[in-house]
């Protein structure tokens, strides 16, 4: 099978954004969220599109190519959607690509451990085209769960081609990729067996999606018991042993006495872990980039390079970077992957499904708890997730509030800022307890600023939503932590270098450009001064803070830079309100951008700026007044 590295991605007015290649068969890959559709499209394409272990991770259209037999085929990645009804923006993305036409076949993939449930959309499917194939998927977590499938008997109930995949050690691809040549080359007619196809003259699903409430009502019955008769006729369980097990695993990780304290424990524990390793790295990274420096410098010196331009280079560029990743590297080496471990468990959507009524209490859609998991990753991811959020009033009230949580840049600053606070890295346990206190004080302030939104600007009644469980899986350790690095790691620190660079040249010469015989940063320090200290900080903070506005990575070292030495020298007042500066403030020039796309308004991303900002003006005042 021959791959070709090519992808892209759109979020879609669905067919409106895909162009059909030329010579090359269409298919589509469709199905509930968290069925191992994204592993079924990594396997066929070899793309390797980030796969995670919870519902509504692919908001967006992917696309990858592959070829099979001497025929070439595009493949699109439809987003993850329980049913036909465009209430939602991945199913109204998914529905307008399927009505399109534009695909020679569908393929549905369902999961073998709730068939049921799943087939509900493949018989919708079903009734709009007659090109599907029915992809069972996860056949090692049925075994699992002693669950047998007759694939053959589904196969002739359904009346069309049905295959059994576990994608994930690559079981059944082969059979599935020549399921696929067969029907779109015609080798192969399927004759599905619609869901009686009409009734009162129109067909079940334009009831479903434009009949009276009635009628809706009715027709979704009819899928449902349908699926449910299939699934039934299907499927043969030999024991419940496993189901019992992880209904058990779940009832405490989510219970209302238990759940909260666990997930407090686990960021405990998550943070511990990530200064404790992080310690000795970084100490060796820094004294291996100085004397790297050293010798860069001597080389220069050698070769006869003028002063005015090694200095700006290496003082200015290169300590600037060097600094940024012998602060970051360490920690982020060991949180992210951390991080993924969980999220490859399935442990992340019990998080949510904890936030879930808090949510709901605040006036806001508890899909928010999705959204502000996300955050934790990156703010702007945060802020594209919320468009699983259905309506307009709660989706606005997430991407407002989404930059609370701390992001993926300000974890290192967070980690550093902590250790010094506590008096070093060498009390590690009080230092991730002040780190876990910042992530709680972050989601704390989400719900809070969520409920006065609902409340007056954004008023409206909070919506509820259905939250689909994942299994509990074991996870991939090695792919988690390579994919960990490579998606995560290697780009934040990637983009931190990238804006680190220009940074320490624009720094280097406000440190050196001299205005009335001072240089230029420290007129700036001088003038920031006064509202520094009336924020428990200074005038050289605020000034990094300010100049940081590309990617919080930038900041803690441009405080350094700009001559405020390690954190471990500075009060205990400076150190505490620069950690509440560094949770609520305004984000990123990344999230900026990506709030005024998915907002289309200047106001509202004024509004997203001007929120957290306002929360850490006020909180860092009255920190400085107490401390």
């Amino acid at each position: 099978m021959g791959l070709t590295a090519q992808s892209t991605a759109a979020h879609a007015a669905g067919a409106a954004e895909f162009h059909r290649a030329p010579g090359r068969k269409v298919v589509a890959l469709m199905g509930n969220p968290n069925v191992g559709k994204s592993t079924v499209f990594n396997a066929l394409t070899g793309l390797r599109q980030h796969t995670g272990n919870w519902p509504g991770k692919t908001v967006v259209m992917a696309q990858g190519q592959y070829t099979y037999k001497s025929e070439s085929y595009t493949l699109v990645d439809l987003p993850g959607t329980y049913s036909l009804l465009s209430k939602s923006e991945e199913e109204r993305v998914a529905a307008s690509f399927l009505q399109s036409g534009q695909a020679d076949c569908v393929v549905v993939v369902c999961d073998g451990t709730c068939l049921a449930r799943n087939l509900v959309l493949a018989l919708q499917v079903m009734e709009l085209t007659t090109q599907v194939i029915v992809c069972v998927n996860l056949l090692d977590e049925a075994r699992k769960r002693a669950l047998t499938i007759d694939l053959r008997k589904l196969e002739r109930n359904l009346g069309v081609p049905v295959v059994g995949t576990a994608a994930g050690r690559r079981e059944g691809l082969t059979r599935l990729l020549e399921r696929i040549r067969s029907v779109t080359g015609g080798f192969e007619q399927p004759h599905p067996k619609t869901v009686a196809a009409q009734e009162d003259g129109q067909p079940l699903l334009a009831l479903l999606t434009g009949g009276t409430q009635q009628q809706a009502d009715a027709a979704a019955k009819r899928f449902v018991h349908r699926a449910e008769m299939l699934a039934a006729s299907a499927v043969c369980c030999r024991g419940c042993s496993y189901c019992q097990k992880e209904r058990t695993i779940d009832r405490i990780l989510t219970g209302k006495l238990t759940g909260i304290p666990i997930l407090m424990l686990g960021l405990f524990f998550l943070f511990w872990l990530t200064i404790e390793g992080a310690n000795y790295p970084s100490m060796l990274l820094q004294r291996a980039f100085d004397a790297l420096g050293a010798l860069l410098r001597r080389g220069a010196d050698t070769i006869g390079l003028p002063q005015g331009l090694t200095a700006p280079l290496l003082d200015g560029v290169y300590a600037t970077t060097a600094r940024v990743v012998a602060v970051m590297l360490p920690p982020v080496m060991i949180f992210f992957p951390l991080f993924s471990l969980l999220e490859d468990v399935g442990y992340l959507p019990r998080v949510a499904f904890l936030l879930d009524a808090g949510f709901e209490r605040c006036g806001a859609c508890g899909k928010q708890a999705l959204s502000m998991c996300m955050g934790f990753g990156c703010n702007a991811a945060g802020v594209v997730g919320c468009r699983i959020i259905d309506s307009p009033r709660e989706r606005m009230i997430g991407i407002l509030t989404n930059c609370f949580v701390p992001c993926n840049g300000r974890f290192p600053a967070l980690i550093v800022l902590g250790c010094a606070l506590m008096g070093g890295r060498e009390n590690s346990l009080l230092s991730a307890a002040v780190l876990t206190a910042c992530v709680l004080a972050g989601v704390g302030m989400t719900f809070l600023v969520s409920f006065l939104l609902s409340k007056s600007a954004l008023r409206g009644f909070a919506s509820s939503f259905v939250m689909e469980l994942p299994p509990f899986r074991q996870p991939k350790i090695g792919r988690v932590i390579v994919r960990a690095i490579l998606d995560r790691t290697l780009y934040v620190l990637g983009r931190a270098a990238a804006v680190a660079a220009p940074a320490g040249l624009v720094i280097w010469c406000l440190l050196h450009l001299k205005l009335g015989g001072t240089a230029a940063a420290y007129c700036l320090v001088d003038a920031l001064e006064q509202p520094g200290a009336w924020l428990g900080m200074s005038g050289a903070i605020l000034l990094a803070f300010i100049l940081g506005f590309p990617a919080n990575e930038l900041v803690l070292p441009m405080i350094i830079t700009l001559g405020m030495g390690e954190p471990g020298t500075w009060p205990v007042r400076t150190v505490v309100c620069t950690m509440a500066f560094f949770l609520f403030h305004w984000p990123c020039s990344t999230t900026v951008l990506t709030i005024k796309k998915e907002t289309g308004s200047v106001k509202w991303t004024l509004v997203a700026m001007l929120l957290p900002t306002a929360v850490g003006i006020l909180i860092c005042h009255l920190l400085a007044v107490l401390l």
